[in-house]
Formats: structure tokens, sequence, C-alpha cells
């Protein structure tokens, strides 16, 4: 009997190792990534729009694509960030 169910097992530990388990650890990256997202960042979304963040929400983002023009997305639609933005200075904190 434990040699029948013995095929399943296996492939089902192989499956985990090599299905399940990357594609865990490709969510939280991208979590990590959609959390690190501050003005300034050149990101790309899953539309393949680039653009320079002027604002972050809790979730959404304001893009601006071209000058003056300025679009809202979700958050989670950000798939990459290519160019990290300088940090807000404290001057411009509080404007």
């Amino acid at each position: 009997m434990l040699i029948q169910f013995a095929p399943m097992v296996l492939i089902l530990v192989v499956f985990y190792f090599l299905m399940i388990r990357p594609q865990q650890k490709r969510a939280k990256e991208h979590r990590a990534l959609l959390a690190a997202v501050r003005r300034g960042d050149t990101v790309v979304t899953n539309a393949g729009i680039i653009g320079k963040v002027a604002k972050v929400q809790e979730g959404e983002v304001l893009l601006e694509v071209a000058e003056g023009v300025r679009i809202r997305i979700l958050k989670s639609t950000v798939a990459e960030v290519r160019t990290k933005g300088q940090p807000v200075a404290d001057d411009e904190k509080s404007a």
C-alpha cells in the first residue's frame, strides 16, 4: 500500500518545490517592491506605461507620463521600478 502512494507523494513534493514555492517568493518580492515605491521613482506598469511617480497614496499612485500629464493607477499594477528617486527633503515634506 505504501509503495502505491510513494510516487504520488514524490510528485507532490517536486510540484511544490518547482511551482508553488518560487511563485510565493515572487509574490513576496512584488509586495516588497510595491511597499518601497516612493515619489520620484521611474516605474513601468503592467500595461507598459512608463512614468515618474508624483504621489503615492494607500492603494493608488499618481504617475506623470509626460510634462504636465498625470494619471492615477492602482499601486498593484506597478510591474517594475526602473530607477529610484531621491528621498523627500524635510522642507518638501511640510509643504
